[in-house]
């Protein structure tokens, strides 16, 4: 067993109790968050100006008689108030049903099954790529901290914080697309051309790399002061004064005390990604869950709306306990009591 396995083998041994208080915690309150966030999504839907049975009939709803309009409220639901309505959701879900789509005439999971994979490759590729680059932009700090390329980096870093991620996407298509044509511009495929790996993979790349530099800024930076800070520390410097090669104190010391940061920012910033993510999404025309979360805003697919938060606000959750128990796991002195 290596060196790295043993170390994570003893660490869970000793944080076991302490993993799975933080999880218990987390799993009994998960159910009671969750049913609020859709709560609020049927009282925001209840307050919303749109009108289901406009959006549903489209053009032609003038022309609608009031029977029509009650069988298809009965049939949509909107003739509930929206505590009915929510209960009513809400027992269907504990069942396995999501509700209907009007906006997509299908079921609701169907939308979500055909879509979100494609949101989660987004995202995943994204965030890889964001990890990469900033531990690269670690490592150069370690190296030669304030050295040029760390200078220059902290710059592009500080730079990329100002620009909103819509400005960032369609910055990179009127570069890369528009002005070069190196790359496609919308969705996974050539129009009228089913998916491959490969043109997933060259549609992907664009709207992966938009995404990404949003999320680098933040990230970079606080590796960079983690390992500056580990730079200046005491057992660093003992390290180097017992005569241990660079290799040892970069990787056994600056870098062991360095993720801590890192681990909490990804957590406290994953709402921000799925954010960017759908902004990313919208632009590029990528067929992930923004394109149904936009069309079910339009045509009040409150259903499907109520889906889509429910998923994000899980996904939330799920990131932030997995980043907490990384902490418990990377520092022995965190101790979290949420």
């Amino acid at each position: 067993m290596s060196a790295p396995v043993r170390g994570l083998t003893r660490r869970l041994r000793e944080r076991r109790a302490d993993l799975v208080h933080l999880t218990a915690r987390r799993a009994a309150a998960a159910p009671l968050v969750l049913l609020a966030v859709t709560l609020g999504a049927f009282v925001l839907a209840a307050a919303s100006p749109l009108n289901p049975l406009a959006a549903h009939f489209g053009s032609g709803y003038e022309r609608t008689t009031e029977a029509d309009r009650s069988a298809a409220a009965a049939a949509l639901g909107t003739d509930l108030s929206w505590w009915q309505a929510w209960g009513s959701w809400v027992a269907g879900l504990a069942a396995g049903d999501a509700g209907f789509s009007h906006a997509y005439r299908q079921p609701v999971l169907d939308v979500l099954t055909q879509r979100l994979p494609w949101t989660i490759l987004l995202s995943a590729t994204a965030l890889a790529l964001a990890l990469a680059v900033t531990l690269l932009a670690g490592a150069a700090a370690a190296r030669r901290p304030h050295g040029a390329l760390d200078r220059a980096l902290t710059a592009m870093a500080v730079t990329l914080s100002a620009v909103p991620p819509f400005v960032l996407a369609m910055g990179s298509v009127a570069v890369f697309a528009v002005a070069l044509g190196w790359l496609p511009v919308t969705g996974a495929a050539p129009p009228g051309q089913d998916p491959t790996v490969a043109t997933v993979a060259r549609h992907l790349v664009l709207p992966a790399v938009a995404l990404a530099a949003g999320q680098v800024p933040w990230m970079m930076l606080a590796l960079r002061r983690a390992v500056l800070d580990a730079e200046a520390s005491a057992p660093v410097a003992e390290a180097r004064a017992r005569g241990l090669d660079e290799r040892t104190v970069l990787t056994g010391h600056i870098a062991a005390v360095s993720w801590t940061p890192l681990i909490a920012l990804l957590g406290a910033r994953l709402p921000e990604l799925i954010a960017g993510s759908l902004v990313v999404e919208s632009v590029f025309a990528w067929p992930g869950l923004a394109a149904a979360t936009v069309d079910a805003a339009l045509e009040a697919d409150f259903a499907l709306l109520a889906a889509v938060t429910l998923g994000a606000s899980a996904t939330v959750l799920a990131g932030t306990w997995l980043a907490d128990c990384l902490l418990l796991l990377a520092d022995p002195r965190v101790r979290i009591d949420a």
